[in-house]
């Protein structure tokens, strides 16, 4: 059974904080100047809708950027509740306590900290929000959330970049369950302030910087060899393919939430000179579809292209599956990416 794909609309508690908070006194502060670490307030609205946060709570909130969700999390919780918001970014966090404190907003305390990790002094928790993507649903996050809590959070369903969903979970008898997921995609979490916001925080497997950026993410990279060969070579192939194919019909998200579904350890994106492109690698071969519609492969006679026509060719015999037509399941992971639970996809 399929877990539902919801449009939330605005909460009426939200709708009244958005009305109280000056966003762009966060976002554009005359002091601090233009915050790029923020989200469209639309996506924070519904968000925070998901959350569901109410009056007297306990939230967390991973991910301070401007202030700005902090500061409708302090409105909503009310002087009887309390938000702890943290970022890794300790230029971000000074800032936002400084502009609660001269807006009057005590409730609200901005922490320095590594957000995969939480912040147990200050739980447990009644409500955990994520605005930044960890490699998999921490341990740490259920640990300290009370029973019932819910958490909102991007989560990866691969591990390559940009391959989430936002995913609304509720924690019963100290396990986490997936009540819904949508569409959704914030910054990666990572352990140190990201200084380029272009490429993805993890994941990124080789990359070059000379004539235009582009990097590429393979999810075979612990068979690769120690410097990063098939990377290397995965980037080149596809960078400079010896097969293209014209355009196709094959949605972009659609066909990966399709390919995340077969778990298969080829998965591969990248980032070209032209664009985005999602497929298949092994040591030895490659073929993707670009963000523009167009097939590309080492050679026709790839191994990789032949696995990249039969996902969109099993995408289409399925009636052209979207995100809803897939069930989430929560994997317990105990690995390089941490410990707590992977989000994946099945048919």
């Amino acid at each position: 059974m399929s877990t539902p794909v919801v449009d939330v609309p605005v909460a009426p508690e939200v709708a009244r904080a958005a009305g109280v908070v000056p966003e762009g006194h966060y976002t554009h502060h005359e002091e601090r100047g233009v915050t790029v670490h923020r989200t469209n307030p639309v996506f924070v609205h519904r968000d925070l809708s998901s959350l569901a946060a109410a009056e007297g709570m306990n939230v967390l909130e991973v991910g301070t950027g401007s202030g700005y969700s902090g500061a409708l999390l302090g409105e909503i919780v009310g002087p009887g509740g309390s938000v702890t918001s943290l970022d890794i970014d300790p230029y971000l966090t000074r800032w936002a306590n400084l502009i609660h404190h001269r807006r009057g907003l005590t409730n609200v305390r901005c922490h320095a900290a590594d957000g995969t990790a939480g912040y147990p002094a200050a739980g447990p928790y009644d409500r955990i929000g994520a605005w930044c993507s960890p490699p998999l649903l921490p341990r740490a996050w259920v640990d300290q959330a009370a029973e019932g809590c819910r958490i909102v959070a991007t989560l990866p369903i691969a591990r390559v970049p940009d391959l989430t969903v936002l995913a609304v979970l509720t924690i019963t008898g100290g396990r986490p369950e997936v009540e819904t997921i949508m569409g959704g995609n914030y910054i990666d979490a990572t352990a140190a302030p990201k200084a380029d916001l272009e490429a993805p925080g993890r994941w990124v497997d080789w990359e070059t910087r000379v004539s235009g950026h582009r990097w590429v993410s393979i999810a075979w990279r612990e068979r690769d060899e120690w410097h990063h060969s098939g990377a290397r070579a995965t980037l080149e192939r596809l960078t400079e393919p010896g097969h293209v194919e014209p355009a196709v019909e094959a949605p972009w998200k659609p066909v990966q939430y399709w390919a995340a579904t077969t778990g298969d350890e080829g998965l591969t994106m990248a980032r070209l000179g032209d664009g985005m492109a999602f497929g298949h690698s092994t040591p030895t071969s490659a073929a993707a579809f670009t963000r523009g519609g167009r097939i590309i492969a080492d050679a026709p006679d790839s191994p990789s292209l032949t696995v990249v026509r039969g996902w969109i060719e099993g995408w289409r015999a399925a009636g052209r599956p979207s995100r809803e037509d897939h069930t989430p399941l929560l994997v317990p992971a105990d690995g390089p990416d941490g410990t707590g639970w992977s989000l994946r996809l099945a048919r």
